[in-house]
């Protein structure tokens, strides 16, 4: 990067008000200038969902602070389209800190992992920081990594196209891994109850039994007391069923 101070842009899926964006607000106010645009309310398991069936609004709260009653995936639009000038267009767009893990297979559920994606599709390097420890509300060490990765981000770059998803775990890390999406083990609990009204209501949720252990996962690094640091991408494509696949295009 050149002398220039970088411009930051801050969202997450907890909400403005979440502690977690404001420890990452106050760990990127020692790397550069920062803009925050985030939900107004909490939208965890978002995804990369963007709001096409109703008008969305944004609430500016100061000079550097605006709020959007949509999805991460929404802030991220409207932040790199309308709220910020091409002048102050931002260097890297970092989302979190996340209260909880995002790791493995529930990084597509995640509005923090989306908000970073979305940035990269723009053609804004993201970051995605996410606390392992989901009753701990202390950030600091997480808040401490999330400085490290953005000012290493900055300095070297990231791969075209590629999103980081950061997981910090619980306690003072032993150090950074580069590791891979792991597979978590576990089965769905649909809860059932009815309502003052006499109708039927459900609860989703899960009950978890461990993860798939194949050796470099996200889930074994963060196992293991590491911060696990996993380079994504949009592309979704099975690349090795290609070829696999290819004697399909025979029989049509």
């Amino acid at each position: 990067m050149s002398s220039e101070k970088p411009r930051i842009l801050i969202t997450n899926d907890d909400g403005i008000h979440a502690e977690g964006i404001e420890a990452l607000e106050a760990a990127m106010l020692e790397v550069g200038d920062v803009y925050v645009v985030a939900p107004a309310s909490e939208m965890s398991g978002a995804s990369h969902s963007l709001t096409l069936g109703r008008p969305l609004r944004i609430r500016q709260i100061d000079e550097r602070h605006w709020s959007v009653d949509g999805t991460p995936t929404d802030c991220v639009t409207l932040a790199l389209n309308r709220i910020l000038p091409m002048e102050l267009r931002p260097h890297i767009c970092v989302s979190g800190i996340n209260h909880g893990a995002n790791l493995g297979d529930d990084a597509s559920y995640s509005g923090t992992v989306a908000g970073a994606l979305e940035s990269t599709i723009l053609r804004v390097p993201g970051l995605a920081f996410s606390l392992v420890a989901n009753r701990s509300q202390d950030f600091t060490e997480s808040a401490k990594v999330a400085k490290e990765v953005t000012l290493k981000a900055l300095a070297e770059g990231i791969p075209e196209w590629t999103l980081l998803n950061v997981n910090v775990p619980k306690g003072v890390p032993k150090g950074i891994k580069i590791t891979k999406q792991g597979f978590k083990a576990a089965r769905p609990i649909i809860s059932e109850h009815i309502d003052p009204r006499g109708k039927p209501y459900y609860w989703i949720g899960e009950v978890r039994e461990g993860f798939r252990a194949e050796g470099g996962t996200d889930f074994e690094a963060i196992d293991e007391g590491y911060v696990s640091v996993t380079p994504m991408r949009s592309d979704l494509t099975n690349h090795s069923a290609i070829e696999i696949m290819r004697g399909w295009e025979e029989s049509s």
